[in-house]
């Protein structure tokens, strides 16, 4: 009896004019455009420059500034008024002011102010603009300093301690690569929780769903059918992104494969139950899409794809402990990116096992096989 509904379910998938190209067109826009789109590394920062001394270092404070990627000088004005007529216009993110003299103070002090101010409207490129331009800074007197054979270490020969930082796992820092599992688990996420729910509904609509339940098919054997096929088409979506990241991205799993199928495999079986607890309670395709939207939403904020978790308040960590998207992103980056293996991921796993079994008896014990269905 299964062999004959998941066959039904395949013919009628292949059937469709628009799911077959679904899963293949989705999984390469997704990796071929969001990881350069949903990128948090600022460039291209608007900067005016205020140089009030027109000396040699602040020439070369400028041209250092100019060199480091990260900034497009959209002016150099003469008063800080007239930097900030840019800012007020939208055409500079951060001014910096050289004061009248910088070059003096620096020869003669060792050490010489300059004033950095940021637009923050849009707080995260106000504050990460104005950190990149004062590392740049800093970058520059260390430079002046070697030059000079001066440390910069106070005169009291207090021991400068060099910190030498080592990112682990992501030694670039391309945030890309921090990008690329998430967008993975948002993948799999919209294939096993959007497209059960819609097919279930759907058939509801069309009426052939009240075929099956005139036929001695049990209720279990029905949703069965109806996840097993999903979880097929949710492993072979799977599939072909760690072909495109590997060959486009050069990024290969650091863990099992294995494991991360394994791990895939519970997040949807609990996907598949969600979606088709949705499709229980819905009597028309747009009322089981505004659901879905509803919680997809909740989920991908509250996930940590974009932000860690620890830095939201304290209330929304708690929220979070019930979001399944969590959980497996943690999961996905772990084991790409750090080659963790089951022990590692144990409670990860174990929430997820929890998120599965809980959605998967609700979706089938909210299942009515009645004829008003």
């Amino acid at each position: 009896m299964v062999k004959y509904l998941i066959e039904k379910e395949f013919k009628q998938f292949a059937r469709n004019i628009f799911m077959p190209r679904l899963i293949v067109i989705l999984p390469c826009l997704m990796m071929l455009i969001l990881p350069w789109a949903a990128d948090l590394e600022i460039k291209n920062i608007n900067l005016s420059i205020v140089d009030n001394d027109h000396s040699t270092y602040s020439l070369r404070l400028i041209n250092k500034i100019k060199s480091s990627g990260y900034f497009s000088l959209v002016n150099l004005s003469s008063t800080y008024s007239q930097a900030m007529e840019a800012v007020e216009k939208d055409e500079a993110d951060v001014i910096l002011e050289i004061p009248h003299d910088f070059e003096y103070q620096f020869v003669k002090d060792k050490t010489a102010d300059v004033l950095i101010s940021a637009n923050t409207i849009d707080g995260t490129k106000g504050l990460i603009g104005s950190s990149y331009l004062s590392a740049t800074v800093r970058l520059f007197a260390e430079e002046l300093y070697d030059e000079s054979g001066i440390s910069p270490s106070s005169p009291t020969d207090v021991p400068v301690i060099d910190v030498a930082t080592q990112n682990r796992f992501n030694p670039k820092m391309n945030y890309k690569i921090f990008m690329l599992p998430a967008l993975m688990v948002m993948l799999l996420t919209l294939i096993s929780g959007f497209m059960p729910a819609l097919n279930i509904v759907s058939e509801k609509e069309i009426g052939t769903i009240e075929q099956i339940n005139v036929t001695p098919v049990r209720k279990l054997t029905f949703i069965f059918s109806k996840l097993l096929t999903y979880w097929i088409i949710s492993f072979i979506v799977l599939t072909i992104c760690f072909i495109i990241v590997y060959f486009i991205y050069d990024l290969a799993p650091a863990g099992s494969l294995l494991t991360l199928y394994t791990a895939s495999l519970i997040y949807t079986v609990t996907l598949t139950g969600l979606g088709l607890i949705i499709s229980n309670y819905s009597s028309t395709v747009q009322q089981a899409m505004f659901v879905m939207f509803f919680f997809l939403i909740i989920f991908v904020l509250m996930s940590g794809m974009f932000t860690p978790v620890r830095s939201m308040p304290e209330w929304a960590q708690n929220i979070t402990i019930f979001n399944p998207l969590k959980y497996f992103i943690e999961i996905m980056r772990s084991i790409y990116l750090k080659g963790s293996n089951f022990s590692e991921i144990a409670m990860q796993t174990g929430a997820l096992c929890c998120f599965a079994i809980v959605s998967n008896i609700w979706a089938v014990f909210s299942y009515k096989k009645t004829k008003e269905n």
